[in-house]
């Protein structure tokens, strides 16, 4: 059975990648060891989570009625009715994935796919074991979280898999990691009523983001009542009636003994690089992530790799289908344009939201340029107070000399769909000017983007 391209994966940069390569008219077959397409985003990570926010938004408006100017009496979460609308979702979305392989004419393979070597594949099956030849083989075969040493997922210890399937919302939930998993699933349940601490081993939350945006959202985090400790490290997890406890040494040095009902480990995930046949080849491994070049090429002659499993990039869904667009095009002999990593935005759906792309300041002072740096609070926006959402600001990160636009931080209502129109500027090479004359609809969240783009310059109108 021989084929153009095999891809081993289904998530959206393995699917991404066999749709584009149908529509170049390549024969395509894609491989996936679960009983759905999807992968983890679609399935357990980023679609059934942001049901779960969009959800908690909507409870926080219930809540908060009165304000609005509605009486809402005997408000109530019904829970499982939560659940059951975020697998409607992820079953509707997961059923358009196999639409898009039959529309393409992309062959779906079930089974455990093994590289063999000179474009061999072994899928391994319920059904037995087959090979599937190729001339090009893709590795888009994701991630999985990592969990601490000695302790194994259950029903109290939790990864993003196990607290998707939780059927109430805990009293209680710790939280180890403060990334966008954490965080996000910290706003989550915050919301739903749970008292919710976080511990972080590094200095701040969301350690990858600008660290005025760490400040905010740690400030408002904590005037919700979530518990926030950062420089923290936790000790001695053990399962006790009720849920699980742990020692924890806080950044002062001091051991704070937490107990909660549920304890959600977000400490990063680890490539699924093991056993898939890449030993003896020419494939470079970087902590098993897999090294590659700028189209996606690994050092294994017509070997690409793509997504979670690639060194060197952000693990995101839609790194993951842009590097399978580079890597396809590059295979089938059309024009390929390498990723920029410093246009790759990044959003986290906590509330309230993050949206950034580019370099933070720090950076940017690294790297030796004279930055200029314009901030706009939501608090002077219209739209923000229309919403009753004022937390946060976006902030502009420019080189006073030539008005380049070196990153874009927002935090506040709405910033990961905020973020699009910085990611469009930069990628453009859109001046620091170019956007102050750019006219900005009133009333808008996105004017706060524009104000603060002329507060570079000190010429912001509405503070």
């Amino acid at each position: 059975m021989s084929y153009d391209l095999i891809v081993i994966g289904s998530g959206p940069g393995g699917y991404s990648a066999a749709v584009r390569a149908g529509q170049y008219g390549l024969k395509t077959a894609i491989i996936e060891k679960d009983s759905r397409l999807g992968g983890t985003c679609l399935l357990v990570g980023c679609v059934p989570t942001k049901a779960l926010l969009h959800t908690a938004d909507v409870w926080e408006y219930f809540k908060h009625s009165q304000e609005q100017g509605i009486q809402c009496e005997n408000a109530k979460l019904d829970y499982p009715k939560v659940i059951d609308r975020k697998d409607k979702i992820v079953s509707k979305h997961a059923k358009g994935v196999e639409f898009l392989m039959k529309k393409n004419k992309v062959e779906v393979v079930k089974g455990f796919g093994v590289y063999r070597g000179k474009g061999r594949v072994e899928v391994t099956s319920d059904s037995g074991v087959k090979t599937l030849e190729a001339k090009n083989i893709l590795i888009a075969t994701g991630s999985e979280a990592r969990m601490l040493p000695g302790l194994k997922p259950d029903a109290d210890i939790l990864t993003n898999i196990e607290i998707l399937k939780m059927q109430a919302v805990p009293k209680s939930i710790a939280i180890i990691g403060a990334g966008a998993v954490g965080v996000e699933f910290a706003s989550i349940f915050n919301r739903f009523g749970a008292k919710v601490t976080i511990l972080e081993m590094l200095p701040r939350l969301v350690p990858v983001e600008d660290e005025e945006v760490s400040k905010e959202l740690e400030r408002v985090f904590k005037k919700t009542g979530i518990g926030c400790e950062t420089g923290a490290k936790a000790d001695n997890i053990h399962k006790v009636a009720g849920g699980v406890k742990f020692t924890a040494t806080l950044a002062n040095g001091k051991k704070e003994e937490i107990e909660a009902e549920k304890l959600l480990v977000a400490v990063g995930r680890k490539p699924n690089t093991d056993n898939i046949g890449l030993e003896g080849t020419k494939v470079e491994l970087d902590r098993g992530f897999i090294k590659v070049d700028a189209y996606q090429r690994t050092g294994e002659p017509g070997v690409y790799a793509i997504g979670d499993v690639v060194a060197g990039t952000p693990q995101l869904a839609h790194v993951a289908s842009m590097e399978g667009m580079v890597a396809v095009a590059h295979m089938a002999g059309k024009p390929a344009t390498p990723i920029n990593k410093n246009r790759i935005p990044g959003a986290t759906y906590t509330e309230p939201g993050i949206g950034s792309v580019g370099m933070t300041e720090a950076q940017a002072r690294a790297k030796g340029f004279d930055v200029k740096v314009g901030k706009f609070p939501f608090s002077a926006n219209s739209k923000a107070s229309i919403l009753g959402s004022h937390d946060g600001f976006v902030k502009i990160v420019a080189d006073a000399r030539f008005g380049e636009i070196l990153g874009v931080h927002i935090i506040g209502p709405q910033a990961f769909e905020l973020v699009s129109e910085a990611v469009t500027a930069m990628e453009s090479e859109a001046t620091v000017e170019t956007m102050m004359h750019t006219i900005h609809a009133h009333p808008t969240l996105y004017e706060a983007m524009g104000e603060a783009f002329q507060n570079v310059y000190g010429m912001a109108i509405n503070i």
